[in-house]
């Protein structure tokens, strides 16, 4: 299941409440803690859960009680140089322009 299956998985408006957790999707549609695709109104249904639920004391053994509907599919890791090439743009331009300032002032 990708990120973008599991999304529509929000438990809102009679839609089924999956969450992922450590590449596992579960099924907690028949929770009464999920109800309306919120936990707690912290932790919202149709997300990948790992990072926040990671510290939660509980997670292990609640989560497993829960059935398992599918596995999260892994997202290709982003292209290189996106956003460090702006970066790099981004300081050429300030230092062309800090020459500049300094040409147009003498």
């Amino acid at each position: 299941m990708t990120l973008k299956e599991l999304a529509r998985h929000d438990g809102r408006d009679g839609r089924k409440a999956y969450v992922a957790v450590n590449g596992k999707v579960y099924d907690f549609t028949d929770s009464p803690l999920w109800q309306a695709g919120s936990h707690q109104g912290e932790h919202r249904a149709g997300c990948d859960l790992s990072e926040a639920l990671w510290k939660a004391p509980h997670v292990r053994s609640v989560v497993e009680r829960y059935p398992v509907v599918g596995k999260l599919e892994q997202e290709p890791a982003p292209a290189r140089g996106g956003s460090g090439t702006v970066k790099l743009a981004l300081a050429a331009l300030a230092i062309i322009l800090v020459v500049t300032v300094l040409l147009l002032t003498r």
